[in-house]
């Protein structure tokens, strides 16, 4: 076995690690047990700031696959013109011997509702960090009226890789430039008794490739295979 064919096998080994690479689901919730135990994979879901539960409630228009199914309904949101970036949900994960994270759910907002979503993460459950805003503006649309498929890729957030305990929230916030909540239905005021319905939260990832080391670990472990074999073919050869 010559030392270029070790190096192609080597090299063939990391093209179908690469290859073979995809995002697993680490944790989902489709909240169709009426309940915030996670549904695959293994995670927790809170409230955030004093949101209360008011419901689990139908999750029909969403994107999960059982229709109707069911969502978690949260409310008791904080009073106008205070609070900004307080309250809402948040949903907890290891990422640990993982990458390239991403973070997906399907919402539904009340006519009174805020409008405006934040989604923050935090490595520590103390610190956190605006990632992306949304807007849930029902746009005199009749209920239900789901946002499906909201997204934030955290690929390019080394932070968020392996990690004993990533923190994603998903936090009601006053429009840009003031100091108050906008009401997801226009022409409707701003209520603490909105709802926000949360359907089919997923945390995503993929399993980490192996540093450089690893390789050259990978190809002293070939060169004593074959260290070994060519003793045993030379041994086999003068005993003939």
């Amino acid at each position: 076995m010559s030392f270029n064919f070790i190096g192609s096998a080597v090299a063939a080994s990391a093209l179908a690690f690469t290859l073979n690479a995809h995002a697993d689901v680490i944790a989902q919730w489709n909240f169709n047990d009426s309940n915030l135990v996670v549904d695959l994979g293994s995670g927790s879901a809170a409230h955030v700031g004093g949101t209360t539960t008011s419901g689990f409630n139908s999750g029909g228009g969403s994107s999960d696959p059982v229709q109707p199914g069911v969502g978690w309904s949260i409310s008791s949101f904080a009073a106008q013109s205070s609070g900004d970036l307080t309250r809402g949900a948040s949903f907890t994960v290891s990422t640990l011997g993982m990458q390239d994270v991403v973070f997906s759910y399907d919402i539904r907002h009340s006519n009174t509702a805020a409008q405006r979503e934040v989604v923050q993460y935090s490595t520590d459950g103390v610190n956190f960090t605006n990632l992306a805003a949304f807007s849930g503006n029902n746009g005199g649309a009749a209920q239900p009226l789901w946002f499906n498929g909201r997204s934030v890729d955290l690929s390019a957030i080394s932070a968020a890789d392996n990690q004993a305990n990533l923190t994603l929230r998903v936090l009601a916030a006053f429009e840009p430039g003031t100091g108050a909540y906008a009401a997801s239905q226009p022409g409707s005021n701003y209520g603490t008794t909105g709802t926000w319905r949360f359907d089919m939260v997923t945390i995503s990832a993929v399993a980490a490739v192996p540093e450089p080391e690893s390789y050259a670990m990978m190809l002293a472990g070939l060169l004593t295979l074959v260290g070994v074999a060519r003793r045993r073919g030379l041994g086999a050869h003068r005993s003939a």
